[in-house]
């Protein structure tokens, strides 16, 4: 499979420091591309090289010349003082006739938003009114900056398992940005490790195992991370892989007490 975006060699600094040094990967359609890494290892910049809002200098990226991407920010700053409902919101992307808006929304199980107020949304409610935007743009690449942080347990593997079927759907490539490779583990194809440079790279099992993996994160959080498979469809799951009934706060006093920043 041909790669729909390369980036070969990026350099990125800031004064005198290398922010991105000598990146390179490369983005498929229709996979999921996971970007992982401690605070400041230039998760944030390489983002910005992606959307083309930071220059580079030196490297080069090889992309579609009308390659349309979708983007879901790590935050959403709003006036509070503005009245703002998702309908609104979401025609402030462009020119998208209501049924478009609807249509949006469905597809990431939020039609029954379109008259709630922006700023009472929860956590999930707000990421899947973002991943709505991004799709009406059709995007060839969906980009997606921390899109579980303030969500719950439960409502991360919802995510996860609607960020999946959407890659499915459009058959677009999508990058993911995450703080660590926990619930993300099993719908994700390949994991990048970035600390300025990459570190490793690979399937998510390979990487969980690999010594400059363990060297940044450290072996418990090796030890602690769960591997979550989606089996039956009914079912939500814990962070065990197991079947369990009840709400998100049911889900998250099976952690045993384990977060990760």
């Amino acid at each position: 499979m041909s790669s729909l975006v390369e980036l070969h060699n990026i350099q990125v600094r800031f004064g005198q420091k290398n922010v991105l040094d000598n990146v390179s990967l490369s983005l498929e359609k229709g996979k999921i591309t996971t970007l992982i890494g401690p605070n400041g290892a230039g998760k944030s910049t390489l983002v910005k090289v992606l959307l083309g809002l930071q220059n580079v200098h030196s490297g080069h990226i090889s992309k579609p010349a009308k390659l349309r991407i979708g983007y879901v920010p790590q935050k959403l700053k709003l006036n509070d003082s503005l009245p703002l409902d998702v309908k609104r919101f979401l025609k402030l992307a462009g020119r998208f006739s209501d049924q478009e808006l609807l249509d949006a929304l469905k597809l990431v199980g939020a039609e029954h938003l379109i008259r709630n107020n922006m700023h009472q949304l929860s956590g999930g409610e707000n990421q899947r009114v973002l991943l709505a935007r991004a799709l009406l743009q059709r995007p060839d690449l969906l980009v997606l900056d921390e899109p579980a942080q303030g969500v719950d347990v439960q409502g991360q593997i919802d995510l996860y398992e609607l960020i999946d079927n959407i890659r499915h759907r459009f058959g677009c490539a999508v990058f993911m940005v995450s703080h660590d490779l926990h619930l993300v583990m099993a719908k994700t194809d390949d994991v990048i490790c970035l600390h300025h440079h990459v570190c490793c790279s690979g399937a998510p099992a390979s990487i969980a195992k690999h010594p400059k993996y363990i060297a940044l994160f450290g072996s418990a959080e090796r030890e602690s991370l769960a591997f979550y498979h989606h089996e039956h469809s009914h079912h939500h799951h814990d962070l065990a892989g197991q079947p369990v009934k009840g709400d998100a706060a049911g889900c998250a006093n099976h952690q045993h007490g384990h977060t990760h920043d």
